[in-house]
């Protein structure tokens, strides 16, 4: 029954169950601010004397103390429990919302003050790093310019029917927290991708692989070192699928 679960619910597993692994942090309330003042005290008298032995315990004993007292205040506990309802709203939305992404085309930069630079031409880029949310290439025409960007929590999703692939090797690099990938390939391209991945599935062509737990997987097309015109991929997720397929 696990292997047959969705890598999607696995995502939501991990995020629910990190939110409950920090409110069974604590079950005692009274006496924190008490606790929490003795053991600043003793990190404050220990640091004082810390070149005697008895200071370096007193020091440690009260770090110690003092980490468990945050960990079990009523406040930490609110602020931890609201920044992870709040990932788990963002990662909901962005599944329901996907975000478009319109490259951005900027012209060559001009020296500056007469000053003799060696001229640069800054190139535009298709996607973006991303904390959370879902994003994709654009739907219209556009420029290609090599992908190489990493996220937190959401899908990506890259679209090669759209643009016109350079000549010799194009890279797509994409490295996830949680979250799924999808490639779109023309027939004509030819194909290198190297996956890792800690649980996920992977649907690359005709391959499928229903179940990958901390693995690597590595294939590419038959006239991949001959070809004209070819891309390299290389993705990570610790929880995810990928897709690549021909369109």
């Amino acid at each position: 029954m696990f292997k047959q679960m969705k890598t999607d619910y696995i995502s939501w597993i991990l995020l629910i169950g990190i939110i409950l692994l920090f409110l069974e942090i604590s079950l005692f309330d009274g006496g924190l601010l008490f606790s929490l003042a003795l053991t600043i005290g003793f990190m404050y008298l220990g640091r004082k004397s810390y070149f005697r032995k008895i200071g370096k315990v007193m020091f440690w004993v009260g770090l110690f103390g003092t980490i468990i007292t945050v960990l079990n205040m009523m406040i930490f506990k609110f602020f931890v429990v609201a920044i992870l309802l709040y990932i788990v709203l963002v990662f909901y939305q962005s599944k329901q919302n996907p975000e478009v992404i319109k490259p951005v085309l900027t012209e060559p930069a001009s020296l500056q003050d007469g000053l003799e630079k060696e001229p640069l031409v800054k190139a535009g880029h298709l996607l973006q790093n991303k904390w959370f949310g879902r994003q994709k290439t654009s739907d219209h025409i556009y420029e290609w310019n090599d992908i190489n960007i990493q996220g937190g929590i959401g899908d990506t999703i890259v679209d090669l029917s759209n643009t016109i692939l350079p000549k010799g090797e194009a890279v797509i690099s994409i490295r996830h927290f949680i979250g799924n990938i999808q490639i779109f390939i023309p027939y004509d391209i030819e194909l290198s991708i190297h996956h890792s991945v800690v649980a996920g599935r992977a649907n690359i062509f005709q391959h499928q692989e229903t179940k990958v737990f901390n693995q690597i997987l590595s294939y590419q097309t038959a006239e991949y070192q001959n070809a004209a015109q070819k891309v390299k991929i290389i993705t990570s997720v610790i929880t995810g699928d990928i897709e690549v397929k021909r369109i």
